[in-house]
């Protein structure tokens, strides 16, 4: 019997589907556009919990061409578990968070009119994501039932950036004071970055380098681990510690700050008055760095003098009140936060985390703020089953109104002190 062309077709296509099976179906979709231009868009599985996840998405340069709704790496095992999804582009791009915070809740307000009411919400991001996580946190917590800040610069860009300026400070004045490295008005960040790494090379090729890098990385609040997949370098294996803090010195203490220079309207970070050999004391790594240069023969207590001698930077007054207003924690969350970060982040340091689990304890709101630690290193490398645990962590503290066990996917961890704490309604060091 010869067969026509449809039904050899239909055949064919019955041949490869198990008897009984029934082709999944697929998940509802829907984008738009914001009245400021942001791009936004929405997920719905078949299966849906009630759950929105409204994702913040990181730093980027340019805006990007189509939303995201959540990350690529865990997306789809987010549908199967059942949540929703919905995200924006942000209306600008670079550190957006004057539009962004506005964005994202006007995209939930789009998923509502589309999709109606979700039974829950739950705010989430990663790196600066994870700042407009903890600032929808503080300024909507009607809008939203949670916040989950993976990977975050939560303490606040200021403080960041003036931790990190004062690595940069030390960087230039002891170890490269002629390679045309700019520490504020950076201009082009990325050539600024290729001077850095240029003298990085050179410093690491002798223990006085060495040495002097070190205390770099503890002014800046860099950890003694920053390696993805590498074994943690042993407490008192200093040397195994300085290595991994050189690897992130480029990008995580010569941070991007051209684009937020432009936002705030001038220099915003500043570290006139400061006291290097006490901020090294209160590191608590000051044993680190004594060992180290004692074994290159040179002078700390030299080093620390010609830090205490050198230019200052000062900063804007309005450029300072610009990023107090759009990028500062008040460390005041009116909905549970759970911030979760790998030990070894080189790239957003993990006292940010800590500073902002201590100021919500000292502004009576430290119930409401979970830090959780993950054993590794790496900037936002989570493994899905880490993002799964913590949304069920978050779950259960909504479900039950209380921080539940923590589970085995996590370890505890105190990190190093943030040296230059910065709260929105408090003076800033």
């Amino acid at each position: 019997m010869r067969l026509g062309l449809g039904m050899m077709s239909a055949l064919l296509a019955m041949a490869g589907t198990p008897a009984g099976a029934e082709q999944a179906p697929a998940p509802r979709q829907a984008d738009g556009k914001l009245a400021d231009g942001a791009l936004w868009r929405a997920t719905i599985p078949e299966n849906w919990n009630g759950t929105l996840l409204l994702w913040s998405h990181g730093y980027s340069p340019v805006r990007g061409e189509t939303a995201e709704d959540g990350p690529a790496a865990h997306r789809a095992a987010l549908l199967a578990q059942g949540y929703a999804l919905a995200g924006s582009t942000y209306a600008d791009g670079g550190w957006a968070l004057e539009s962004a915070v506005p964005d994202q809740l006007d995209t939930l307000a789009a998923f509502e009119a589309r999709f109606g009411k979700p039974k829950r919400v739950i705010a989430w991001g990663m790196s600066m994501g994870a700042l407009v996580t903890t600032a929808i946190a503080e300024r909507a917590p009607r809008r939203v039932d949670g916040g989950l800040a993976l990977c975050g610069s939560i303490g606040g860009a200021i403080g960041m950036m003036n931790m990190a300026l004062d690595g940069a400070y030390a960087f230039r004045t002891l170890v490269a004071p002629d390679a045309g490295i700019r520490l504020v008005r950076t201009g082009d960040d990325r050539e600024n970055a290729g001077r850095v790494t240029a003298a990085l090379k050179d410093a690491q090729a002798s223990p006085a380098g060495r040495a002097r890098v070190a205390l770099v990385g503890v002014l800046a609040g860099l950890p003694g681990w920053t390696t993805p997949g590498s074994r943690q370098p042993a407490p008192d294996d200093y040397a195994a510690q300085q290595s991994e803090m050189a690897k992130s010195v480029a990008m995580g203490v010569f941070l991007p700050r051209g684009d937020q220079e432009s936002r705030a309207g001038g220099v915003f970070s500043w570290n006139t008055g400061m006291d290097y050999a006490a901020q090294l004391k209160k590191s608590g790594r000051e044993a680190m760095v004594r060992a180290l240069y004692r074994e290159a023969g040179i002078d700390l207590d030299a080093d620390l003098a010609s830090l205490a001698n050198g230019a200052r930077i000062s900063a804007d007054p309005g450029a300072v009140a610009y990023m107090v207003s759009h990028y500062t924690p008040n460390g005041k969350p009116l909905a549970p936060v759970v911030a979760v970060q790998m030990m070894g982040d080189g790239l957003t340091s993990p006292s940010l985390q800590q500073a902002y689990a201590d100021a919500a304890t000292a502004s009576g709101k430290g119930a409401l703020v979970k830090p959780l630690w993950v054993e590794g290193a790496g900037h936002c490398n989570f493994p899905t089953p880490v993002v799964l645990a913590s949304l069920s962590y978050l779950g259960e503290r909504l479900d039950t109104r209380r921080w539940p066990a923590v589970p085995a996917t996590f370890v505890p961890h105190t990190p190093p002190p943030m040296l230059r704490p910065c709260v929105r309604g408090k003076p800033c060091r």
